[in-house]
């Protein structure tokens, strides 16, 4: 996730085991889980399988982020039907954290660390205030395959964090207004529009680790 295992860097078991001080049987097994869930994939070179670290592509970000927006629609929906003490205490917490994102953007120069984390914190905010458990688990299994993305494309989309705040505004604007359907949307279109313009970044700079 943090690019310290660059995408499509290949992996090798006998190495991994020794560098965390283990039998092969448990890395085979996480390897296997983190194929499950996207991390890792397969490939064939000359008639031989090679696992690798999963690349960052156009097509798999696009899916991504509009999968991670579908999950965060169902919780800002959820959120916006809260009780109106309680969506304007979430409100506050999330304008607080907006703003901070918009300035952390304005700063020279900026630190693409504090904007991840402030980016994240705000979608985390409005997330647990909404979601139900199953809902969470299955953020929680998916969302970290974007945050992969967002890390290490952050340097390229800091020029976009006025429109990312702009967009997290019309979100804070539904919530507080007690807009369902409003607040899913906003959301949706937030995720969407961040996937348009990874896609737009990548095809620029490529795709990281593609064979």
């Amino acid at each position: 996730m943090h690019g310290r295992l660059a995408p499509g860097s290949r992996i090798i078991e006998s190495e991994i085991a020794d560098r965390l001080g283990l039998s092969r049987t448990p890395i085979r097994s996480a390897l296997h889980r983190l194929q499950q869930e996207g991390y890792v994939t397969s490939v064939d070179r000359t008639k031989e399988k090679r696992l690798i670290v999963a690349p960052l592509t156009q097509a798999d970000a696009m899916e991504l982020f509009q999968i991670v927006g579908q999950l965060e629609g169902l919780a800002a929906r959820a959120a916006a039907e809260r009780p109106a003490s309680v969506r304007a205490e979430l409100v506050t917490r999330l304008r607080a954290l907006n703003a901070d994102f918009a300035a952390a953007g304005c700063a020279v120069p900026p630190d693409p660390s504090r904007l991840f984390d402030l980016d994240t914190a705000f979608h985390r905010a409005y997330v647990e205030a909404g979601a139900g458990a199953r809902l969470l688990a299955l953020h929680e299994a998916t969302k970290p395959q974007a945050e992969r993305y967002a890390r290490l494309y952050v340097n390229a989309l800091l020029v976009e964090i006025a429109t990312s705040a702009a967009e997290h505004e019309l979100i804070n604007q539904a919530i507080e207004a007690g807009a369902e359907s409003a607040a899913q949307q906003a959301v949706e279109s937030n995720w969407r529009n961040a996937g348009r313009r990874l896609a737009v970044v990548i095809g620029a700079r490529g795709a990281l680790g593609s064979w």
